[in-house]
Order: C-alpha cells, then structure tokens, then sequence
C-alpha cells in the first residue's frame, strides 16, 4: 500500500470520529432530529474494508451508516447537512441518519430495518451475474442481524446461487443492549457462514491494516468467480446503541478496556513507529480534520431545508 493511501485511510478514520462528535452535540441541541446511530470506535471497519474495493464494487449497509458514507466518498459537508435534514444532505434531507446513500458512488444506502437490506444485496448480485459484471456487492451488517430470517435467506441463495457477494459482519459485540451471547446459539458469526459451506474468517475489527488485508484477500476471492464469502470484524462501539441508549447493560470498565484499543490510537502509532510519517504531521492532519468538520457545519447550517413540494419528489419510480 502506497503512503498516500496509508494517510487518506487516516485522514478518513479521524473525520468520522471527530464528524460524529461534532454530530452528537447537535444532536443534542435538538438540530438533528429522529434516531443516530453513533459509529465511533468503529471507524476501521469502514475504513480498512472499503479502501479494498474497486469503484465498481456496490456497498450496501445498515442504519449505522454515516462512517461508510465518508469512506464511500461522499464529503463531510453532505453528511452533516443530512443529519441536519437539509436539501444540501447526500439524500436531500429526506434520509437523515438512517438512510444515507449515493448511487454514482456505488453506495447503496444504510436501511434502518434491521437485517432487510440483505436480500437486497442478493439481489444486486445476482443482477451483476446475469450481467456478466465483474463486480462484487459489499453488505456490512450488525451481529444481531444474524438471528433474523432475512440472513438465514440471503446467505443460503447466495452460496446456492454462486453470487458475487462479501458479506462483512460488524460484531459490535451488542445487539442493541444484548450481548451476542444471550441472543445467539452460536456465538461465532463465522461458523453460521460455514453452516452454508461458505468460506469465513474472524478478523480484529480494530485494527484497520488487518481489515484492509483481510478485505482485499476475500475481495479477491469472491471476483474469482468462487461464488460468497463472509468476514466478521470483532470490534466495539465506544457510545451507546443510539443517542437515546441509557447504557445500563454494561459496566464503564468494559467500555475503557475496549477503548485502549482504539483503532485510531493503533493506527497513529502504526503509522510513527514504521516511520510512514511522523507526529507532528498526523497533528496537523488532525486539525484540518476539525476545520474540515466546522466548514461541514457552518456549510449545513447555513442551508436550506427541502421546500414543501419535495414532498412528492422520488416516492415512485417513473
């Protein structure tokens, strides 16, 4: 990986975090409204995986999408005037959190029912198969998904069907406010792939340099033509399940001891002690980081809301 890579990956990794801050106190000024889900301590997920891809390679994921949206290419200023619910927003204000998307991107949204996106993706590749397409489609999921019909479904035709699709389970360890434990028979996600003898590995989801080799290994084995491939991340979101989540399913020394593997933190250190680059240059980038947030900001504030005629605009396909 060339070092101009190395850097956007950390450039990406901080403006999520640091959008997402910035995105919690409006949130709690009441400038953003409806349900956020929050992506920090998460953000080598995004980043290691999609960095993996080719523009041609569709992404489609869950609600908690907005770290996805940046690695995807859409710009911090169309992220913040989304949440803001602003016609200037990636979805022209009518997606909000939830559903944030960018089809000339190949992002294919963030869908705020849990699990039903997956057909969806089967769909897309099954598409891309008929078409003769070389490309695969990316689904990034939660681990409580994995208890729900729609993967069942989804994961079964796509290994019966041979389809071009990674599937890239973010096991947060939570499903909302329950543990996968209590919720799952098995707690490994990737042994249920194996139920459908599908290929699988567990990768550290914290560490976006093994996500972006494991990323590109399956990347790789998937446009071979082998047919699905899943991966489960292991990583932690530091804040609650949703802004209004009173956390009270686990213990503060829980959080702390996953903190000290922030993936920011790994990566920053990564990045100085193989001499990439040094501290005082990764500083500097941290604070073009935060102007970046604060123009977003001042950029969606200053924007219209979607007139009322929008209303009407994109309910049906023509």
């Amino acid at each position: 990986m060339q070092k101009k890579q190395q850097l956007e990956m950390y450039h990406q990794m901080v403006l999520i975090r640091r959008l997402e801050e910035r995105g919690a106190e409006l949130y709690q000024q009441g400038k953003i409204g409806g349900f956020m889900h929050l992506y920090i301590g998460q953000e080598a997920v995004c980043t290691g995986l999609i960095a993996a891809r080719k523009p041609d390679d569709r992404v489609i994921t869950a609600y908690r999408d907005h770290g996805v949206a940046i690695s995807c290419g859409i710009s911090a200023r169309e992220v913040m005037a989304e949440l803001l619910g602003k016609v200037t927003g990636t979805s022209h204000g009518k997606g909000g959190s939830m559903h944030m998307a960018d089809t000339t991107k190949n992002f294919w949204g963030g869908h705020a029912i849990v699990g039903a996106h997956l057909p969806i993706a089967a769909g897309m590749a099954l598409g891309d198969k008929y078409g003769n397409r070389k490309n695969v489609t990316i689904c990034m999921f939660g681990d409580g998904a994995t208890n729900i019909g729609f993967f069942h479904e989804a994961v079964n035709l796509s290994k019966v069907w041979n389809l071009p699709v990674l599937w890239v389970c973010e096991n947060n360890i939570y499903g909302m406010g329950t543990s996968v434990e209590r919720a799952s028979a098995v707690s490994s996600i990737a042994l249920k792939a194996r139920g459908y003898a599908m290929p699988s590995e567990t990768v550290d989801g914290m560490d976006v340099l093994k996500v972006h080799e494991a990323a590109q290994k399956a990347l790789d084995f998937v446009r071979s033509g082998q047919g699905p491939y899943l991966l489960e991340l292991t990583t932690y979101r530091f804040r609650g399940h949703s802004m209004g989540d009173p956390e009270r399913y686990r213990k503060q020394a829980e959080v702390k001891k996953w903190e000290e593997s922030d993936p920011i933190g790994i990566y920053r250190r990564y990045l100085v002690d193989n001499k990439i680059t040094g501290g005082k240059a990764l500083d500097e980038m941290d604070g073009q980081v935060l102007a970046e947030v604060e123009e977003a900001v001042q950029f969606a504030e200053a924007s219209p809301e979607p007139p009322m005629e929008d209303l009407y605009t994109n309910v049906y396909a023509d």
